[in-house]
């Protein structure tokens, strides 16, 4: 029942159980005081963000007094913004929202202030106003009404009951492109607010008790994910800032270690190998001396050189004849270059398949072949992408290699060989608009579904008994 019209009579207590549905909490213990004409919710890092029309307020509570390690992620619309005195006669400006509160199979929206009531014996007062006329309080009594169990946060149904709520999310990239500017607006489609940061801008604070993260002269508040979009040429700054975001506790879909793995070549193909997973036989040596046994061991020419910082198919030459391979070997190295040599899969025939990962699923597929007389199958080379049906193994294969890395995203290109599917390269930063448009698939809006299941609450691990009075 939603209206008090309808309500049958509710006999509270000076202390009951109560349900915040909305803001995901299912359980608190809350005092009743009808002295009180407002009520007010524990809240710590009260924190406002999106539009000036409709802004909102991301905070954290503690549901378990004393128990300080389990936090849940709430965000609201803001209501008012009004002075409020406490008992003790101290007054504060508070932030006042609105959600509907549940008693007893009962419920009905009741504005909450948001206030720190560490210390308190309830993280919750209820005051008179909250009250409807159906409510009758016993001051004398306490628990009249059925009484619920903190344990439901140590339990896996608290991911799947969390409702949906708006977040505060984090683009790091420097460049307005078209996976930047899709990002953006689906989210802010999705209900969520979305800033775009600069890598570069940003600078970070190193200290033990409240590491933060600065950028234009100001701290950033707490964004609840971050979606990186780092560039090449900023990978060791970037994956830093994210460490950073990681250690304030930032969900960020794609980790620091996954990233810097796969931007290394050589570290990317030895993690393959260290997980069986299917590759172009490859070879590594510092000294001159090991040219024809590095050509040896990927099957002779012809072969690939690639530059172990190269993107987007720079920095990638076939040698197709055993004399071509030495002279390339020779002029990378004789430029202090870091390579390594692979074998050419001549039966790909210049054509690749680029599996989108999200999650623990390839979402989307599309097959890529080089401009003419081009061996790479870069889109930023010309090259042309077209539709896929992909087989079993290679979903697997692609989902297996992006698990490997640790990414929650990923892009990876596979070939198709006669001994099976063969990665290529896992991309942590896949382009949008090429997979996008090929699939017809909206892949920004399998991100955001991904990000929203992956920042609900965690069931705590171990349940200390809370305070009984």
């Amino acid at each position: 029942m939603s209206t008090a019209d309808t309500a049958p009579q509710l006999k509270l207590g000076w202390e009951e159980w109560v349900s915040l549905p909305g803001l995901g909490l299912p359980a608190l213990r809350v005092k009743v005081d009808t002295g009180a004409r407002t009520s007010s919710l524990h809240a710590t890092g009260i924190e406002t963000f999106g539009p000036a029309s409709a802004p909102k307020v991301r905070f954290m509570v503690h549901p378990i007094p004393g128990q300080y390690d389990l936090e849940i992620p709430c965000s609201a619309l803001i209501k008012d913004r009004r002075e409020v005195t406490s008992s003790n006669g101290e007054s504060e400006m508070r932030f006042v929202i609105e959600t509907p509160m549940e008693i007893s199979g009962q419920s009905w929206p009741v504005e909450l202030t948001l206030t720190d009531r560490r210390g308190m014996a309830k993280h919750m007062l209820l005051g008179r106003q909250a009250l409807t006329e159906n409510v009758t309080v016993v001051p004398g009594e306490r628990l009249c009404q059925p009484e619920l169990d903190y344990s439901v946060y140590a339990s896996a149904n608290i991911r799947k009951s969390a409702p949906k709520r708006s977040l505060r999310i984090a683009v790091l990239s420097r460049e307005d492109n078209y996976s930047t500017r899709r990002l953006v607006e689906e989210g802010e489609n999705r209900g969520h607010t979305v800033e775009v940061i600069n890598t570069t801008r940003c600078y970070m604070a190193l200290n033990a008790l409240a590491p933060e993260v600065h950028y234009d002269g100001k701290r950033l508040p707490r964004y609840d994910a971050v979606i990186p979009r780092i560039g090449a040429s900023v990978t060791q700054y970037g994956t830093a800032l994210l460490r950073q975001f990681e250690t304030v506790g930032t969900y960020c879909i794609n980790g620091a270690e996954g990233i810097t793995a796969s931007r290394d070549k050589l570290h990317a193909h030895q993690i393959l190998a260290r997980h069986k997973i299917g590759m172009p036989a490859t070879a590594f040596a510092a000294s001159p001396k090991d040219t024809g046994s590095l050509i040896q061991i990927v099957g002779g020419a012809p072969l690939i050189v690639k530059l172990l910082e190269s993107t987007q198919g720079k920095g990638v030459v076939l040698a197709e004849t055993t004399k071509a391979a030495e002279s390339v070997i020779t002029a990378f190295r004789g430029l202090k270059a870091n390579f390594l040599v692979q074998q050419f899969v001549k039966e790909a025939a210049g054509v690749d398949i680029r599996c989108l990962v999200v999650g623990s699923k390839v979402v989307a597929a599309m097959k890529r072949s080089g401009a003419e007389g081009d061996f790479r199958s870069n889109l930023h080379l010309g090259g042309s992408a077209e539709m896929v049906r992909i087989s079993k193994e290679e979903r697997s294969t692609a989902v297996r290699a992006a698990r490997a890395f640790g990414l929650n995203v990923a892009g990876v290109d596979l070939l198709r060989s006669e001994a099976g599917p063969k990665v290529l390269e896992v991309n942590s930063s896949p382009g949008l608009e090429g997979i996008e448009k090929t699939s017809s698939k909206n892949i920004a809006a399998l991100i955001y579904a991904e990000i929203e299941d992956r920042v609900r609450p965690a069931p705590m691990r171990r349940l200390k008994s809370g305070p009984a009075a």
